[in-house]
């Protein structure tokens, strides 16, 4: 026997039943979709091959098993569809439907195919598509809103199967037809009651057992709520449950769950009512402490307890799923019985409880005796990870999740401060443990929040953060126009903040959109404002950059004696910061630019003197590479001989390189 902490037992009976979670029943149902798939479509009558995947639908109310009976033909499937499958949830726990990109981002990852960050719908939905189009697998579109919400996600693959749940028909795709749920019949819905109370109390009064299945509709999810309240009632009848549900009002789902909800003692119907605000309906032992303010492992013992009487549905890693018709009912109560400032309260402890998560997700990356290694150590055990890989897998297990908290943080409106920290903790976390660039497309979408409560706050700083974070990652995916429509909004957003940081860094960016789309004038015009602005202030090591930038696209524009000029000043200032490679770089262009401007000798000597600093930089490579643009300047010279002993030199200086490579890589393995 199992228990709460001063609540209801919990029979190992009810255990058993929610780790198993049989299916029961639907034979008929799912006899008729199998042979759904093999029916012969609209455009194969006409001798035509189908053009698109074949779409199943299953149709029924919240509650049904529409989605079990989905999953159990996706797993009969399994050999006839060797590419696995796939899923997609359309409709958020609340009922609101999820956007056709959020589902198809969702998808690409679970296709292991890379997103490009900030991609439009239509883009989306495309690389879907193709993924799908090259496999052949089955596609799970979980409660599909309409018609509309689900056609873009159907690959043009008659080899593939797209199965659809939903509440009724998906007008506008064609070729379907629903198979619509009612309730189970009798005897399978009395075999799912006996998953919960054992067999005893159901023999003993078979009509009782039939007249509580009649009472819950046959519905699934009504039996399982029953049966989880038999099961936590030892000495409780069938024919009493079955009293009670009649004498209550409502449809049978409704009645169930009042039921189940008025069973639990106060402390523990609070809880499961908090669970409703938890992110994706989905919590965990931290999600759940949070929420309730009970310590973690009070917290494990509640949620387990739980999904052993139906309430929950339990997951992988720890995690526990508020089931979708449920969501709403849970909902009207916390309204109808917590006070907004208590469901306020929780809802900040469940941010700040994430946040935390977060930072010591972060933290764990860092080296030992590192400031934010010492601030680990001071957390509570519970929410620290004992090592990167540990904090690896909860970042990844809950990444959705994570994603989904932090929407819901920006939407709230009234927790602006913690969703900053929350976003801005997410964004550090995902960066440490994936890399910036692998985490690029959820980038993109936490910078876009933070812009959103930038904007509604009119916080000018983080609006320019925001606007640059965003450009960067635009110019990156080669949307250079974007990027540069929000570089000059940052560059607007900064000077109303006065910040010179975000100032200056907008203006050398939209230079370099400029440059980047051929526009030398302008490129030109907008780097020389940044670098007033450096001047001004005395930065200089942006200084050098910026000479070195304007050199380069006067180079390009053909304004060779203007080059020349910048790529002397930005040598000059790498010169005063002591970088010698920096140096050497730019004395290597002011070469390339004599060259271009037709001073063969000055080129060489000036070149001659940059393979000397790389050499002192002891830069191998660069060495190398500026001793070969010395060879070429020597073979138009007309000295082959010299040439030659330049591009030796330069052979040689690459091979030292690659063997050092080599010695250095096989210590690594040792």
């Amino acid at each position: 026997m199992r228990r709460w902490t001063g609540a209801w037992p919990v029979t190992d009976q009810a255990v058993a039943a929610a780790g198993s979670r049989q299916f029961f029943g639907r034979q008929r149902e799912l006899k008729a979709l199998r042979a759904d798939i093999e029916r012969t479509g609209l455009d194969t009558l006409t001798g035509r091959k189908a053009p698109r995947a074949r779409v199943l639908l299953v149709a029924g109310k919240p509650g049904s098993g529409r989605t079990a009976l989905a999953e159990e033909l996706a797993a009969g499937l399994a050999d006839r569809y060797p590419d696995g499958v796939f899923r997609a949830r359309l409709t958020e726990p609340g009922g609101d439907p999820v956007p056709t990109a959020r589902v198809a981002q969702e998808l690409l990852a679970a296709l292991g195919v890379a997103e490009p960050p900030g991609a439009a719908e239509d883009e989306l939905t495309e690389l879907v598509r193709e993924a799908l189009g090259a496999r052949r697998a089955v596609l799970v579109l979980d409660d599909a809103v309409d018609a509309e919400q689900a056609d873009p996600l159907i690959p043009d693959n008659p080899d593939s199967l797209v199965i659809g749940v939903a509440r009724g028909p998906l007008t506008g795709i064609p070729d379907v037809r629903p198979c619509t749920l009612g309730g189970l019949d009798p005897k399978s819905a009395i075999e799912l009651l006996t998953a919960f109370t054992g067999s005893v109390r159901v023999t003993v009064d078979p009509q009782a057992a039939e007249s509580l299945v009649e009472e819950c509709g046959g519905l699934p999810a009504a039996v399982v709520l029953a049966g989880g309240w038999l099961s936590s009632r030892p000495k409780a009848s069938v024919a009493d449950l079955a009293k009670r549900l009649r004498a209550l009002s409502g449809d049978p789902l409704t009645r169930a769950f009042s039921l189940a909800h008025e069973g639990l003692p106060g402390p523990a119907a609070r809880i499961l009512r908090y669970l409703s605000l938890a992110p994706l309906g989905r919590a965990d032992a931290h999600t759940a402490s949070a929420l309730a303010g009970c310590s973690v492992s009070a917290a494990a013992t509640t949620l387990a307890d739980f999904a052993a009487l139906g309430l929950l549905e339990a997951g992988e890693d720890g995690q526990y799923e508020v089931p979708g018709h449920l969501v709403p009912l849970l909902r009207a109560q916390l309204e109808e019985r917590d006070r907004p400032a208590e469901v306020q309260l929780a809802r900040a402890r469940m941010l700040e409880r994430t946040v935390r998560l977060l930072q010591s997700c972060r933290a764990v990356t860092e080296p030992e005796g590192s400031p934010a290694r010492k601030k680990l150590a001071g957390l509570p055990r519970a929410l620290r990870f004992p090592n990167a890989a540990a904090g690896e897998l909860w970042l990844r297990t809950r990444q959705s999740v994570l994603l989904a908290s932090a929407r819901l943080a920006v939407a709230d409106g009234e927790l602006d401060t913690l969703a900053r920290r929350l976003v801005a903790s997410l964004v550090r976390a995902l960066a440490a443990h994936q890399g910036a660039e692998a985490a690029a497309p959820q980038l993109y979408g936490l910078h876009q929040l933070v812009l959103d409560v930038a904007e509604r706050r009119g916080l000018h700083r983080e609006r320019a953060a925001a606007l640059l974070n965003l450009a960067d990652l635009d110019a990156r995916t080669g949307r250079t126009k974007e990027a540069l429509l929000r570089y000059r909004s940052a560059l607007d957003a900064g000077r109303a903040a006065n910040d010179p940081y975000a100032t200056g860094r907008a203006m050398e960016s939209v230079g370099g959109s400029y440059q980047e789309l051929g526009d030398w004038q302008r490129a030109g015009d907008w780097y020389g404002r940044a670098l007033a602005q450096r001047l001004a202030r005395d930065e200089r090591p942006d200084q050098a950059r910026l000479y070195a930038r304007l050199g380069a696209v006067q180079t390009y524009a053909g304004r060779y004696g203007e080059a020349l000029r910048n790529w002397r000043a930005a040598a000059a200032g790498y010169r005063r910061l002591d970088d010698l490679p920096g140096y050497a770089r730019a004395l290597s262009e002011a070469a390339r630019v004599q060259e271009y401007a037709g001073r063969p000798e000055e080129s060489l000597r000036t070149c001659e003197e940059a393979v000397e600093w790389a050499r002192r930089a002891q830069d191998t490579r660069l060495q190398a590479a500026l001793q070969l643009r010395l060879a070429d300047t020597l073979d138009r010279l007309g000295d082959p001989a010299a040439a030659r002993l330049h591009r030796s030199a330069a052979d040689r200086l690459l091979e030292t390189e690659s063997s050092a490579y080599e010695i250095r890589s096989g210590s690594g393995e040792d």
